[in-house]
């Protein structure tokens, strides 16, 4: 809560400083204060007023506060430079936020910076920007030290102190063969604690976990995740090392994919771009489309109740509680789809478990649905007053609906997987359609099977 306090502080200091057009002043306070607090005061303000903030940074802070900027924010500064200043920014910037920055780019504009750049930068970039969006090696940069197998530990830090200082990390050093292929790795902890004629070779950890350049950003994270490192390497086909992916830029792509299957689950399209910066047209237009889905799918309900409408006119009371059969239904449904789909994205659950997860949902769903049977059979009876049979209608009506919600649920996410889907549009919206026209079916034809309807 004090950070929170002190930061609003700090935020309408640093407002109230420009709005007076204290630069002097300003650029002090800019000193003092976190880039990612500053990254966050520039994405309030108009494009004159961030420029200006901006080009009051000392150049390190400058460049941090920009890669963390968002592409609208980043526009606004864009927008304020001319050619040469834009470029030598992108220059100074580390490899991958140069590359982000640059997709985020119309491609004229880009074609019209990389002429300016330096020709070993300008063709690391094309050759980067030709990888696939989702892909690891477009997460990854170059940035990274490389050490050779002969080298002793007196060479290795030799090289470490000479090309550290434009590296994103030191504290893992990469080994690779004379072609370039990886063959392990080397702490820096290890190394200065070692005696300087020692060899690398005798160093090495030679388990060392990389991924392909063609490897998915989702599969990606979950190496991450899993081994909880701070880097890793990337490589081609041959093995031989290319770049390498740090933890910060998987942190964000975590965060994306975890968004994207919230945004799938509440039936919306997915959307990179912040809430708050959407526009009620665009929010709208994400929307349409499944709402529109889902109320078509649910016109199913219509047609199933004109099925049974001698049912529903030989007894009344039946109409009472169908609100409550259909909810109970999609509510126990959303349950195991959640629970479902978050098991799949975690991997503790696979394709191949599929019988596992239906026998043990089918035994929760008998377990919930004699409870729930139970008390509304309870209800009915004694708050109702609809009589023996109607209540026993209900109660074996709400076992087999909550037992086929349970089913559904789990068996849909998974079969969704298996014809390649995000296993995510199964979820809520969709679930409880399905699991309601299921419901009403087995109500109603439970009800013929206790009752006699007289054709009308």
């Amino acid at each position: 809560m004090q950070k929170y306090m002190d930061y609003s502080k700090r935020v309408e200091e640093l407002a109230e400083l420009l709005a007076k057009k204290d630069g002097v002043n300003l650029s002090k306070l800019l000193r003092r204060t976190n880039p990612v607090d500053i990254e966050e005061f520039i994405s309030t303000l108009s494009s004159d007023d961030a420029l200006l903030v901006f080009r009051l940074l000392k150049k390190e802070d400058a460049i941090e506060v920009f890669a963390k900027l968002d592409p609208s924010d980043k526009d606004k500064i864009k927008k304020g430079l001319n050619d040469a200043e834009f470029t030598d920014l992108l220059e100074d910037l580390d490899f991958d936020d140069m590359i982000d920055t640059l997709e985020e780019m119309p491609a004229s504009v880009v074609q019209k910076i990389l002429r300016n750049t330096d020709p070993e930068i300008r063709k690391r970039v094309n050759q980067y920007l030709k990888f696939p969006e989702d892909s690891a090696a477009s997460l990854m940069t170059p940035e990274f030290v490389e050490l050779k197998i002969n080298m002793t530990v007196k060479e290795a830090l030799t090289t470490i102190k000479r090309i550290g200082k434009d590296k994103v990390t030191v504290y893992t050093c990469y080994v690779t063969d004379t072609t370039k292929k990886l063959l392990g790795y080397v702490s820096l902890r290890n190394l200065v604690t070692s005696d300087e004629n020692t060899l690398i070779s005798s160093l090495l950890y030679e388990d060392v976990i990389s991924v392909r350049t063609d490897e998915d950003q989702e599969e990606v994270a979950r190496t991450f995740q899993k081994y909880g490192f701070t880097a890793l390497p990337v490589v081609d086909k041959e093995n031989m090392l290319v770049g390498i992916i740090t933890v910060d830029d998987i942190m964000w792509i975590i965060e994306q994919e975890a968004t994207e299957d919230f945004q799938i689950m509440a039936a919306t399209t997915p959307e990179e771009e912040e809430y708050s910066k959407m526009s009620v047209w665009k929010l709208a237009k994400n929307r349409i489309p499944w709402l529109m889905f889902l109320m078509i799918s649910s016109a199913f309900t219509s047609t199933i109740l004109r099925s049974y409408e001698a049912v529903i006119q030989s007894i009344i009371a039946l109409n009472m509680f169908i609100p409550m059969l259909t909810d109970s239904g999609g509510n126990a449904g959303s349950q195991t789809s959640t629970l479902v789909i978050r098991a799949m994205a975690t991997h503790d659950v696979e394709l191949s478990d599929w019988m596992k997860v239906f026998w043990k949902e089918f035994r929760v769903g008998v377990v919930s649905g004699l409870s729930l049977g139970l008390v509304s059979f309870l209800k009915c009876m004694f708050f109702d007053n609809v009589g023996v049979e109607i209540s026993l209608i209900v109660a074996v009506t709400l076992l087999l609906v909550v037992i086929t919600a349970k089913v559904v649920g789990s068996l849909l996410p998974m079969l969704a997987s298996r014809l390649g889907a995000d296993p995510a549009i199964m979820a809520s919206p969709l679930i409880t359609t399905i699991v309601d026209s299921v419901g009403l079916i087995v109500y109603f034809n439970i009800a013929q099977m206790f009752i006699s309807v007289a054709p009308l």
